[in-house]
Order: C-alpha cells, then structure tokens, then sequence
C-alpha cells in the first residue's frame, strides 16, 4: 500500500496540470495493477476540501460528490473511513465546515461524548457543545 499526498489528489481530481495528472494516473493506475491499494489519510482529505474550495471555488456538493466517488473506489482505501463518512453526511446537510464536521466524527469515534467550541457554527452539530466563555 501507498499513500498519496495532497497535491497528488487535487492534480488527479482538477486535472489543471497536465504532466502532473499523468504521473499521479500512472501511478494510481500501476497500483491497481499490482493490487497495491492507495491511502487516503483524514488530514489529505481535509486539506483536499480546502485547496478545492479555496483555491478552485468548486461548490460543496461537486465536493461531496467527488469525495463519494472516492469513497466508492476499490483503488482507494482510508484511514478511518467511518469518521469520514459521517463527516461527508453531516457537512451536506448544514452550513458547518468541512474540518469542524470531520474533528466532530472522529473525536465521537474516539470515545468522546461531545466536542466543546467556541465556534457558534460547530456547537450546532451532532456531538458538540458550545463552551459559554461569558463570566
């Protein structure tokens, strides 16, 4: 097994660097051919998020597709792919953050009972509390 970094990701997924989406394909594709799975860690998948939506203004459900489809590959495996499932499903549905979506589910896969913030947007999700700061 291997794991890809981030720039490889975003080079396989937007395509905007010729020569760098080919070696990132070649490379994807020897894997497949030596059964040799790719890891996708959390922290690529949330600064993938972040370069797609920052840099290349790509909307969160092409986003939330994109990263499905990953998540569907049998080239592709995860590290923790529960957390990011979750993650996916809850930041679909609300105005939270990708990171604070993925910090919630893994910190709930860790035993937690609630993720304490002072971000008013993250203590609306599942399994997170806003911590009161006022005296």
């Amino acid at each position: 097994m291997i794991a890809i970094d981030t720039n490889v990701l975003v080079r396989y997924l937007v395509r905007d660097d010729e020569a760098q989406f080919l070696a990132a394909s070649n490379l994807i594709a020897d894997c497949i051919a030596d059964s040799q799975p790719v890891l996708i860690s959390l922290l690529v998948m949330l600064e993938t998020e972040w370069v797609l939506r920052s840099r290349y203004k790509i909307p969160k459900f092409e986003i939330v597709a994109v990263f499905n489809k990953l998540l569907e590959s049998k080239e592709t495996v995860f590290e923790d792919e529960e957390s990011l499932e979750e993650s996916l499903y809850v930041w679909k549905e609300n105005g939270a953050d990708f990171a604070d979506c993925l910090i919630v589910a893994k910190s709930r896969r860790l035993g937690c009972s609630s993720l304490m913030t002072f971000d008013s947007k993250a203590s609306v999700l599942p399994g997170a509390q806003l911590l009161n700061s006022k005296n």
